[in-house]
């Protein structure tokens, strides 16, 4: 496969991003590509990302996993290449969007999210590079977030959230470096307002369409767009891209 990256015939790992990683799933499955979906309790939404890839004529496995469990990120990787024969697309978007205010956090926090956040995409990215080197190459993108890309906490009360995904951030970079010569590419998509979270109301959303210089908020098909790019491209790699319709400019 050499650096050139085509997503027919090739096996993606979409690693939890439930809501967005199912339409990802679909994307990539109606340009020719198997995916295999872990999912921590969503299995409903995972069981219909998987129809929409089984509808577009290619294969589909889904697996629970607790990925802040080293043994079940490894048999996570295990079954999909028993199940779909190789590896070539991980796609860590594990995540939990901790709110709580400084006072108030516990030690359960802290780990809990750098372990999902960053530990998980550490785990599986080190699982799967070695299919990678077999099959000639791949690609690994990371799922960051366009506060820690822009270098700045912009809101009070998710401190371990804002430092686990900064460190996705230097993970990607770094494992760029040290898989270069094996043509995998590591690169990370660090999204704003893509879709609102179920407890915004529309008075909240409203205000956050506002603040971003676009006008309004992403959709997950952004997102998704700028997954295909790093997956096409054969010359990025420990690169982090912002998703955020401008709202870093601000």
């Amino acid at each position: 496969m050499g650096t050139s990256m085509e997503i027919a015939g090739h096996v993606v790992l979409i690693v939890g991003g439930k809501r967005v990683g199912g339409v990802v799933a679909g994307e990539l499955a109606r340009r020719g590509a198997d995916c295999a979906l872990s999912y921590n309790r969503s299995r409903d939404e995972a069981e219909r990302a998987a129809e929409t890839v089984r509808a577009h004529g290619r294969r589909a496995v889904i697996k629970a996993a607790d990925v802040t469990n080293a043994a079940e990120c490894e048999k996570l990787v295990e079954h999909t290449v028993e199940a779909l024969g190789r590896l070539d697309i991980l796609i860590n978007m594990a995540s939990v969007y901790l709110s709580k205010p400084f006072e108030d956090l516990t030690e359960h926090d802290w780990e809990h999210t750098l372990a999902v956040e960053l530990t998980a995409a550490y785990r599986c990215a080190r699982l799967a590079i070695p299919h990678m080197r077999a099959g000639g190459g791949g690609r690994i993108i990371n799922f960051s977030d366009w506060t820690a890309r822009s270098g700045r906490p912009r809101y009070r009360g998710y401190l371990p959230y804002y430092v686990a995904k900064s460190g996705v951030i230097a993970l990607t970079e770094a494992l760029a470096l040290e898989v270069a010569d094996a043509g995998i590419l590591v690169n990370a998509v660090a999204p704003g307002p893509i879709v609102a979270p179920p407890d915004l109301d529309d008075e909240e959303r409203q205000a956050v369409a506002r603040a971003t210089p676009l006008g309004r908020w992403g959709g997950e098909l952004e997102a998704v767009k700028a997954v295909l790019a790093l997956i096409e491209t054969d010359f990025v790699t420990g690169e982090t891209v912002r998703v955020d319709g401008g709202r870093h400019l601000l």
